[in-house]
């Protein structure tokens, strides 16, 4: 994320600093993405008590499972129902197909089971490509169909989008979509969630890319927290954290194609974070001359901590914005609420870890769902800027949590203070306020396209 202006309070500092901040209202949610990719999963019930349990108020189902859903009707939670990607040739070719589907999966449970949107595909241009062109037909019949069945405003219509879409993603600012889906299916997908009061999805995962180039992307800057920074040498932003980087590439993605006075750059077409998350073990088949820089795997619980807090603590202290997008009012769902035994199978296994909750719905590391009342940061100063630096002698924490610094196990990052993103430039006065010699320049930019190097669908 761009710089935080409490790393600059702590470097200016020689007595220990506390902070508190109220976190923003209906700056976005964080909900969890419930696949049942498994043989050893809970049933339903137990599923939907969990998430009530953990505070858990989103989730987001990859069909429209009739015992899922009216296992979570009457509970508050806000439910996101998939049309799977082998319906979306039917629903494109046939209204009639469509308007049956919403009908029976959507209306039928509406509004005891409170369905606020139809993702209608799973990533599909990277999926299943063979069904591209069949996208945004389907989605306009689906739309239709709630439109005709007088649900269009309860209900929108959205498709998740991989980020391999997004064909240039370094810098952040010369991002572009794929030219083959560009003009002929994005734009005017984009112009259909404008028209509808819709938002645009997008799969976003900084594991991804560092697993595929870990000696050009650090591990840091894919958890979120890189002190050093990444600089777009167009805008001058500077990137903390390689999902504000990719963010960003699809808000510019966005404007690029849109044009300057499109809806995307004035903020009116809303993005949201559908699928993210880091897996806490497992293998990915690689070269044996690629490997981490300390010889750890970035598949690991401490990293998944890291990574999964980092996510979640943001969205809950309000802050959504990105470098570019500053006031970015976004909700977010993490990937995924179980590890999942039947995804992934073979040498590459590291699809069944992404997992909040194991099988028998124990925890796989330490999270919370609760908003906070009010978020706390304290440092400290006295002990020197590398060790601040380096996250040993400051943390973050929530409410009454006031259990003073701390330092995560392995190699997690330490807690981030969240305060609303400031669209920082590295000019030289950045620089000299935040003491970082080279700061401009620290970096090496990642390769121009990081593009999904691992199926997690």
């Amino acid at each position: 994320m761009a710089l935080s202006l409490l790393h600059v309070v702590f470097l200016g500092a020689a007595m220990p600093l506390l902070l508190f901040c109220t976190p923003a209202a209906g700056a976005g949610v964080v909900g969890v993405n419930y696949g049942r990719v498994a043989n050893n999963l809970p049933d339903p019930a137990s599923v939907v008590q969990l998430l009530k349990q953990n505070g858990i108020t989103m989730v987001k189902i990859f069909d429209a499972f009739p015992q899922s859903l009216r296992a979570l009707a009457n509970t508050g939670i806000k439910v996101t129902v998939m049309m799977p990607n082998g319906n979306l040739a039917d629903a494109a070719r046939d209204p009639g197909y469509a308007l049956g589907w919403v009908r029976r999966n959507v209306k039928a449970y509406y509004p005891d089971t409170q369905i606020h949107d139809v993702a209608v595909g799973n990533e599909v241009s990277y999926s299943s490509p063979d069904l591209t062109w069949s996208l945004v037909p389907a989605m306009t019949n689906v739309q239709k169909a709630l439109a005709d069945l007088g649900l269009a405003d309860a209900i929108k219509v959205t498709t998740p989008v991989a980020f391999s879409a997004v064909n240039v993603s370094f810098p952040p600012s010369a991002g572009r979509f794929l030219d083959d889906i560009a003009q002929p299916v994005m734009r005017p997908m984009l112009d259909l969630l404008q028209r509808t009061g819709s938002y645009f999805s997008i799969n976003i995962y900084p594991f991804a890319a560092h697993d595929a180039h870990p000696d050009v992307i650090p591990l840091d800057y894919a958890l979120g927290n890189y002190t050093p920074g990444v600089v777009d040498p167009v805008t001058g932003l500077v990137y903390h954290s390689l999902l504000d980087a990719q963010l960003d590439a699809t808000y510019f993605a966005m404007e690029n194609l849109m044009g300057a006075g499109g809806a995307a750059r004035d903020g009116i077409l809303r993005a949201s974070l559908t699928e993210s998350g880091w897996p806490s073990g497992g293998r990915v088949a690689r070269p044996q001359a690629v490997a981490e820089a300390d010889g750890a795997p970035a598949a690991s619980v401490a990293n998944a901590q890291a990574y999964n807090n980092y996510l979640i603590n943001r969205v809950l202290s309000g802050n959504t914005g990105t470098p570019h997008r500053p006031d970015a009012d976004m909700d977010v769902y993490i990937f995924a609420l179980f590890n999942e035994n039947q995804k992934g199978l073979g040498p590459d296994d590291v699809e069944q870890h992404f997992g909040l909750f194991y099988p028998n719905m124990q925890k796989v590391y330490p999270f919370d769902f609760n908003p906070p009342t009010e978020s706390w940061c304290v440092a400290n100063a006295g002990a020197g800027g590398a060790r601040l630096k380096a996250g040993l002698d400051y943390a973050c924490g929530h409410g009454a949590d006031r259990r003073g610094p701390s330092n995560p196990a392995g190699r997690a990052s330490s807690p981030t203070p969240w305060s609303r993103t400031p669209r920082t430039r590295s000019t030289a006065t950045t620089c000299a306020i935040t003491r970082q010699a080279g700061c401009a320049t620290s970096a090496a930019p990642p390769p121009s396209s990081t593009r999904h190097q691992v199926n997690l669908h």
